[in-house]
């Protein structure tokens, strides 16, 4: 219940621009609106940075470098090491994981403030079309009056049926990524990014891991190959995974939880852990936003908006996870940019789902672009396919890691790019390369004509085309 006591017309913020959400997308946005010469605020209600800096992307993958790097250390021989005893201090890694979000959290606030952003801490809600009221602890402490508004709010877990989160066995990513001690086994419900993931991380630090799958493979958005080759590897690093499957009778006891796993065509099985992860999607932060009051819509949990974000208030835009779609922080961040771009009466372009990279940081971690085999197909495109492998690359042999691939799909046509897929150490870093290639539509005659780095992992997608071209 809020409380909602007059306020004197003073204490109105009046704004260019009032931006919902600090998270990738909305502190891009409140600075790019700064450069231009609006003056700016940002409500947010909790830490500077979102999610994604305090709860996701950020503490997620200093957690992630932990365990690759204890994966290392337990074969030192292989590099030339002699260590006797190596053992994993969750505490410790967790301690560093929550360091990296507080310093990038900090280095948010600081570039907000050189931007002379406005912040308001608290829970915006929407009064009318032009005003926001922000809420601390259930009292009105503040109302903006603002020209134009950015929604950015952001997303949280969506819950199912007999899988809600209570905090102590059943639990979210965010417990996840608070533990004090390594727990002894976990079941992780869903084999997305965030399942994906934690499930490794766990798994390396020693947890004993089931890793369960609505869908018939994991990775589901992913290239039927690419899910195909982490499959396997996940079943070599000693992770239980289980496609085409669901939990049912899951029960928290005082010592874990306890579940029947049902695969299709199979008789149920009993499954406990210390503790249920639920990883099977989130939905919009758009509920209690009051957008009824600014002639605002949502649907199915997301609000909804035209190509150029802006909803059915014209004044009114919503980017990132709230949005729908994708949900990716360099996606957001573009949306800030098109968002703005319309504010200032521009014309932006619109962007485009196929034109966005995603990446999974797992190991081997994946990065894929544009369609995959089958989804051009679909679409009517003859293809070809080109595939090289990490096996065959001498910085991978180098590295010691030779899981995975790079498979390129060519329209047969013309020879243009319309997707690129890896799976393997480094392949999140090597996406940039063909985000470009397939935003300029690069050929495989380009591709494999560009002079790679020797000896270098972005070798293998030159080999890729080339293998192309061979055909």
């Amino acid at each position: 219940m809020h409380s909602t006591q007059q306020l004197p017309e003073a204490e109105v913020l009046r704004v260019d621009l009032a931006v919902i959400g600090s998270g990738p997308g909305g502190y891009e946005a409140a600075l790019r609106g700064a450069k231009a010469g609006m003056k700016v605020c940002i409500i947010e209600k909790a830490a500077l940075g979102g999610v994604c800096i305090n709860w996701g992307c950020i503490p997620t993958k200093a957690l992630l470098k932990s365990a690759e790097l204890f994966e290392s250390l337990k074969n030192p021989g292989t590099f030339g090491f002699s260590v006797k005893e190596v053992s994993i201090d969750l505490a410790e890694a967790i301690k560093r994981s929550r360091n990296v979000a507080l310093k990038m959290s900090k280095g948010v606030a600081f570039m907000l403030r050189r931007s002379e952003v406005e912040v308001l801490q608290g829970e915006a809600r929407f009064s009318s079309p032009n005003d926001l009221d922000v809420y601390r602890e259930g009292t009105r402490v503040a109302r903006v009056h603002a020209r134009h508004i950015i929604i950015a709010s952001g997303s949280r877990p969506r819950l199912f049926p007999g899988l809600e989160p209570d905090g102590n066995h059943i639990i979210t990513s965010r417990e996840a990524l608070a533990m004090k001690s390594l727990p002894g086994s976990m079941i992780v419900v869903g084999g997305g990014a965030i399942g994906v993931e934690l499930a490794w991380f766990y798994a390396m630090a020693g947890t004993a891991v089931t890793l369960v799958e609505m869908m018939p493979r994991l990775l589901p958005l992913e290239d039927e190959e690419i899910s195909a080759v982490l499959l396997r590897s996940f079943q070599k690093a000693g992770i239980t995974v289980a496609v085409g499957a669901k939990l049912e009778g899951v029960k928290a006891t005082g010592e874990g939880v306890t579940a029947l796993l049902t695969v299709d065509g199979r008789e149920p099985q009993p499954l406990s852990a210390d503790y249920l992860l639920v990883a099977i999607g989130v939905t919009g932060n758009c509920a209690d936003l009051g957008l009824e009051h600014a002639g605002v819509e949502s649907a199915r949990g997301f609000v909804v908006t035209d190509p150029l974000c802006r909803t059915a208030a014209g004044h009114i835009f919503a980017i990132g996870d709230v949005r729908g779609g994708m949900l990716l922080a360099h996606k957001a961040s573009a949306e800030a940019a098109i968002a703005i771009s319309a504010i200032k009466g521009g014309t932006p372009e619109p962007l485009e789902d196929s034109m966005i990279p995603r990446c999974v940081y797992a190991e081997p971690s994946v990065a894929s672009i544009g369609l995959s085999e089958k989804q051009a197909e679909e679409r009517g495109y003859s293809v070809k396919v080109g595939r090289s492998m990490f096996a065959a690359s001498g910085k991978a042999n180098a590295y010691g890691n030779l899981e995975g691939l790079v498979k390129l799909v060519f329209n047969a046509a013309d020879d243009r790019l319309l997707g690129a897929h890896l799976i393997g150490h480094g392949a999140v870093e090597l996406i940039g390369e063909l985000t470009l290639a397939r935003r300029l539509e690069v050929t495989a005659g380009l591709l494999a004509g560009t002079v790679h780095a020797h000896p270098t992992l972005s070798e293998t997608i030159r080999e890729a085309a080339e293998s192309v071209l061979q055909e």
